[in-house]
C-alpha cells in the first residue's frame, strides 16, 4: 500500500500504538471475533490484547428484564455487532450500532480488569440513555471518539434499522460529549439543521485547537461532505468536498476520517471513500474557515480497497486493506 512516494510499514501490533490507535485496532480486532462464530479463545490474534465481545454476554439489570426483552423481541443477540471503540485506561467504550432490531443499548462499556475469552458489555452511562425513541437517549452510536480531556464524544444517527427492510428515523442525529469519569453528559450538539435527508452520518473526529477551541469533524458519505461544528461558539457548517475525492465510489460507499497532528502542532484530516483509488487531506485550519478550495490535497494512490483505523495522536496514521488483517503505517 502507498500514497504517492510514501511507502508503508507493516508493524507488530502489541506495546507500540497509544489509546487512540489501540482503540480503532481493538475495534477490527472484536468486530471480526463477534463476526465469526469459529473463532475461540486459542487462536487469538492479540492474545494479551484481546478480548471476544458477544451479544450474548450482556449485563442486564435483573433476570426478569432480560426475559422481557427477550419476549418482545426487543434482545436478538446475533444481531449486536461491536463496530468502534475507544480505551480509557482499563475500560473500553464500545459502539453497538442498532442496525437491526433486538439491540437493547447502544453504547456500552467493557473492563479490561477481568481477563478471560468473554468480556461482559454493560450499558454506558446508564440504561436509561438507551431508551429507543427517546431523544434525550442515545438511539444508534456509530461512531465514538476519546479526547485528551476524557471527553467521550458519541455520534448518534438517530437512525435504527438501517440494515433491515425498512430503517426508522427515531430521532434527530446527535453528538453527545460524555464525561468518562463520572458518567455525565457534558454537550449535546444537535446536527439536525446541518443534514438531509440523504445524509448517512459515518465517522467522527474531535480536534483540540491550540486556544482550548473543540472542533467536530463528521463525515456524510451520501452527501459528499464533511460536517464542522465548533462546540464552544455552538455552531456549525457543512464543507462540501470537491467532486473528484468521489471517483470510482460506490452508489453507497463509506467516507473514512482520520485526525492527525505534525509536529509542528498543526492537524491534518484525511478522508477516504473506500471504493475510491485515491488518498486526500485537508489542514483543519481550512475546515474551520469553511473553505476547500485550492485546500484539499491528493495524497496520492491506493493500491487496494483500505480502511482507515486511525492515527497514533500524531503524524502516523494506520489503515488495513479490506478483508486483511495486516495493519499498515503512513507517516
Amino acid at each position: 500500500m502507498y500514497f504517492g512516494r510514501f511507502s508503508s510499514t507493516y508493524y507488530s501490533i502489541q506495546y507500540r500504538m497509544n489509546r487512540f490507535l489501540l482503540g480503532a485496532l481493538c475495534a477490527f480486532v472484536i468486530s471480526v471475533g463477534c463476526a465469526s462464530a469459529s473463532m475461540s479463545c486459542d487462536k487469538q490474534l492479540l492474545p494479551d490484547l484481546t478480548y471476544s465481545l458477544s451479544g450474548q454476554n450482556l449485563a442486564w439489570p435483573c433476570a426478569s428484564t432480560r426475559t422481557i426483552y427477550e419476549t418482545n423481541g426487543r434482545y436478538v443477540p446475533k444481531n449486536i455487532i461491536a463496530t468502534r471503540i475507544q480505551i480509557y485506561k482499563d475500560e473500553v467504550f464500545v459502539a453497538q450500532p442498532r442496525f437491526k432490531v433486538g439491540v437493547p443499548f447502544t453504547l456500552g462499556v467493557v473492563s479490561l480488569k477481568n481477563k478471560g475469552c468473554a468480556a461482559t458489555i454493560t450499558p454506558f452511562p446508564c440504561w436509561s440513555m438507551q431508551e429507543e425513541g427517546n431523544c434525550g437517549a442515545i438511539q444508534s452510536a456509530v461512531d465514538v471518539f476519546l479526547d485528551a480531556q476524557d471527553i467521550l464524544w458519541v455520534l448518534d444517527a438517530g437512525i435504527v434499522y438501517t440494515l433491515e427492510s425498512q430503517p426508522v428515523r427515531r430521532c434527530a442525529p446527535k453528538v453527545l460529549g460524555i464525561n468518562v469519569k463520572t458518567g455525565k453528559v457534558v454537550k449535546v450538539v444537535d446536527l439536525s439543521t446541518l443534514v438531509s435527508a440523504a445524509s448517512r452520518l459515518q465517522y467522527l473526529a474531535v480536534d483540540l485547537a491550540e486556544d482550548g477551541c473543540i472542533f467536530l469533524y463528521i463525515s456524510d458519505a451520501a452527501t459528499r461532505a464533511i460536517i464542522v461544528f465548533d462546540v464552544l461558539a455552538n455552531r456549525g457548517f457543512r464543507v462540501v468536498l470537491p467532486k473528484a475525492v468521489t471517483l470510482g465510489c460506490a452508489r453507497r460507499d463509506v467516507l473514512y476520517l482520520a485526525l492527525a497532528r505534525k509536529s509542528c502542532g498543526a492537524t491534518v484530516l484525511y478522508f477516504t471513500y473506500l471504493s475510491s483509488s485515491r488518498m486526500f487531506s485537508i489542514k483543519t485550519v481550512h475546515l474551520r474557515k469553511g473553505s476547500t478550495n485550492g485546500a484539499v490535497v491528493d495524497v496520492g494512490v491506493k493500491n487496494a480497497k483500505i480502511v482507515l483505523l486511525g492515527t497514533d495522536g500524531g503524524a502516523a496514521l494506520f489503515f488495513r486493506n479490506k478483508g486483511e488483517f495486516g495493519i499498515s503505517s503512513r507517516i
